[in-house]
């Protein structure tokens, strides 16, 4: 049977058009792709443990992941690899089907026990948020700032970087110290703590993730900001009142498609009349969100549970159909995510040994490894994008200028 798989696996890869890979077998090397000197991206594969090909002639592009994670294959540029994969969408497709799609559709029944109704939504988020504070620490910037930062120049830090971020969304709101601000999604306290000391706003934020709970509530105690920040640990749709600018950064992902318009309708009824809101989403192309809400990938699989990926169409068809609100302005930083995420892969690295003594293994630290690069693959190709989207209400009529 591995012989078999290996000769379908192989000529699947023979269809590849787009960059150059190179298969290495102990002293066998096979190309595939653009074979050209000036292909437009190269990258290699060697192959230690010859049952990969049969655990991926079953298990599809899941199982690459997996195999790569129990070591059965390395490769000199995870994310060179990923991207070209990538690019020739029409080969990688092959590999869900057969006994592979057999085991997608086994993979989506079990998924449907994930939806994110209230418990389903503490539960899921449970899973990824809550591995532990100091975890978190060891690769992100120094505010904990779990998403994509800008970079002002090439020469910025990514903790510059992700300050100037949450500048960029303060600045785009025009906040000032007589606002009061709803946050959907405090991660650890980043932005609200960041609004209130630079812009003395009052700022309500809430998070179901009993960790970032914790860790927020003592940020806040330590710099004194009780009388500016209130911190709930509220699902979003049990929040109540009435707000002059509403933030929600990459929250979006967890809500999950079902629940797309209830966000939006509670998101304009949080707002004032004249309310503003800024959405950090993580977005995938319009023609791949269809398949791709359906399909039980890698990250849904293994990071992030009950995770999906909307398209700006998605959201802008929910914002429509179950709010009040406009898109006022939206903004691509999807190419600031390729090298956010550079940088966190390059701290979870060199902190391996530290996150091996808080009892993770080689596999997850490969896992993780391979989700890094995965994300990033998708950010540089434009296949994922991350878009900052600001709403108004139709009463938000002051004229607005972006620097």
């Amino acid at each position: 049977m591995e012989n078999t798989a290996r000769k379908i696996i192989l000529k699947r890869l023979a269809n590849l058009t787009v960059g150059q890979l190179r298969i290495e077998e102990g002293d066998v090397s096979m190309t595939f792709g653009d074979r050209s000197a000036a292909s437009l991206i190269t990258a290699s594969m060697k192959i230690t443990n010859r049952k990969f090909y049969q655990d991926v002639l079953f298990g599809g592009s899941i199982a690459a992941a997996e195999t790569y994670a129990s070591g059965y294959w390395e490769t000199d540029d995870l994310t060179k690899l990923l991207r070209i994969f990538l690019l020739n969408q029409t080969t990688t497709k092959e590999f869900e089907t057969g006994w592979a799609k057999c085991l997608a559709v086994l993979r989506w029944i079990s998924y449907q026990f994930k939806r994110n109704n209230l418990q389903g939504s503490r539960k899921n988020i449970a899973q990824h948020y809550d591995l532990s504070n100091h975890f978190f620490q060891l690769f992100l910037d120094k505010n904990l700032m779990y998403s994509s930062a800008i970079f002002p120049s090439t020469e910025s830090t990514l903790d510059e970087a992700a300050s100037y971020k949450l500048d960029v969304i303060c600045k785009k709101l025009a906040l000032k110290s007589s606002d009061k601000i709803i946050e959907i999604g405090t991660g650890w306290g980043g932005f609200a703590i960041h609004a209130a000391e630079n812009y003395g706003c009052e700022v309500v934020t809430t998070t179901i993730s009993q960790q970032q709970y914790h860790y927020a509530s003592q940020q806040i105690r330590e710099k004194k900001l009780g009388t500016k920040i209130k911190l709930l640990k509220q699902d979003y749709r049990q929040l109540e009142g009435q707000y002059d600018k509403l933030v929600s950064i990459e929250m979006i992902e967890a809500v999950g498609y079902q629940y797309y318009k209830q966000f939006f309708r509670t998101c304009s009824q949080l707002l004032k009349p004249d309310g503003e809101m800024l959405m950090q989403a993580i977005v995938i192309q319009d023609q791949a969100y269809e398949r791709a809400k359906y399909e039980i990938d890698f990250i849904k699989q293994y990071i992030f549970p009950g995770s999906c990926i909307p398209s700006v169409t998605a959201l802008l068809d929910a914002m429509t159909k179950a709010s009040h609100l406009r898109l006022f302005n939206l903004e691509d930083i999807g190419l600031h995510y390729a090298k956010t995420l550079r940088c966190w892969r390059q701290n979870f690295t060199s902190q391996a040994c530290e996150i091996k003594t808080l009892g993770f293994d080689e596999r997850f630290i490969r896992l993780w490894n391979f989700y890094f690069c995965y994300c990033e693959a998708g950010f540089s190709e434009g296949y994922l994008g991350d878009m900052q989207m600001h709403f108004v209400h139709p009463l938000a009529i002051r004229q607005k200028k972006y620097d």
